[in-house]
């Protein structure tokens, strides 16, 4: 049994986003993700192959999509399933706090 704090061993400077593999199997996949002011490139897009939950536990975000030209705002403790394939990026993090997701990849 391992005991683990989401909200600990975060560096406090990022060049890039921290993504930690929490758990893996052939179905499942949960991420940590840290952001510190982070996004996708202008032209990248998120094309994935499973759906995804996505929890933002910690500051703020913005997400877009590429079918509507939607952009979702998330705050902490909101959520949102993201469809497989549905084309989407970060558009956004809050460069002054870290932004911690939690993702959860599944079939």
């Amino acid at each position: 049994m391992k005991i683990a704090n989401l909200f600990e061993n975060i560096p406090t400077e990022l060049p890039d986003e921290l993504i930690d593999v929490l758990v893996s199997t052939e179905n499942i996949r949960i991420e940590r993700i840290v952001s510190y002011g982070q996004s996708s490139e202008k032209d990248f897009w998120y094309d994935q192959d499973q759906n995804e939950f996505v929890l933002l536990l910690k500051g703020k975000a913005e997400l877009e999509f590429s079918e509507s030209g939607k952009i979702i705002k998330l705050a902490e403790g909101e959520s949102i399933i993201i469809s497989a394939h549905q084309r989407h990026r970060v558009n956004w993090t809050d460069p002054k706090i870290e932004t911690i997701w939690l993702v959860v990849f599944y079939d």
